[in-house]
């Protein structure tokens, strides 16, 4: 319950003060959000089999946004930086469509 007030406040003063995110911070921005949607979906995947535990979230949340920022500051350093963003997409977004169509297959037996 704290977690979804914490969101919908969070939404609402999002769109209320609408933030700029700083020029050097906006090229990880989009792998932040994919690997916070990772853990989010993950987290919520582990709910529907009882196996959720709010410590593992929290790290989980955390270690993926930032290894998934770290990944591609790397390949900014070393001139691939888009190259290594697709590849953090790709391997994030695979882990993503799993936990979807796990907690369908949860929520409509099929």
């Amino acid at each position: 319950m704290i977690a979804g007030l914490g969101l919908v406040v969070g939404v609402l003063l999002g769109l209320l003060l609408q933030p700029e995110v700083p020029v050097w911070l906006q090229p990880y921005l989009p792998i932040a959000v994919v690997a916070a949607l990772d853990a989010v979906f993950g987290a919520l995947r582990a709910f529907l089999d009882g196996i959720f535990d709010d410590k593992v979230f929290v790290v989980s949340f955390v270690s993926n946004v930032l290894i998934a920022a770290l990944i591609v500051y790397l390949g900014d350093q070393l001139g691939v930086g888009g190259q290594l963003s697709t590849g953090v997409i790709v391997v994030l977004g695979i882990r993503i469509f799993s936990n979807v169509a796990a907690i369908r297959r949860h929520l409509f037996h099929a």
